[in-house]
């Protein structure tokens, strides 16, 4: 699912006026609104999955806070797409069933990415509703 929702390096995403919902006090993001946001190419999907649950192209959470303290050249080889930036809107976070996804845009949301947020629904309600 990664693989097809990147974007180009050294692309931008442009700043949104969107209301956000809060999971305990973590911004969230609904299906609908994600569908949205990746059509138009306003979104950043980071999969915090296990490798094992995920074949490829996921950050899993235990290893997030090293990934987004790298210099951008280190997580470009690692991971083969551009580091986030801290001033990224929409940077989506989100995991099988929700609770790494919400661990992961707290994570985020605390060093500084402050367009973090979680997709609640996570890949669960992805694969259940992508009909």
């Amino acid at each position: 699912m990664l693989q097809a929702l990147r974007r180009p390096v050294g692309s931008t995403f442009p700043r949104l006026k969107i209301a956000v919902r809060t999971m305990t006090g973590v911004p969230t993001v609904s299906l609908p609104e994600l569908r949205s946001l990746l059509a138009s190419g306003r979104a950043r999907l980071i999969d915090v999955r296990s490798r094992e649950e995920a074949a490829a192209g996921t950050i899993p959470v235990s290893e997030l806070e090293s990934a987004l303290r790298m210099d951008p050249a280190t997580f470009q080889a690692l991971f083969s797409e551009e580091k986030p930036r801290l001033e990224d809107e929409n940077l989506v976070f989100f995991c099988q069933m929700g609770k790494r996804g919400f661990q992961a845009t707290q994570l985020a949301r605390a060093l500084g990415y402050t367009g973090a947020r979680n997709y609640s629904g996570a890949y669960k309600e992805w694969s259940e509703k992508d009909h």
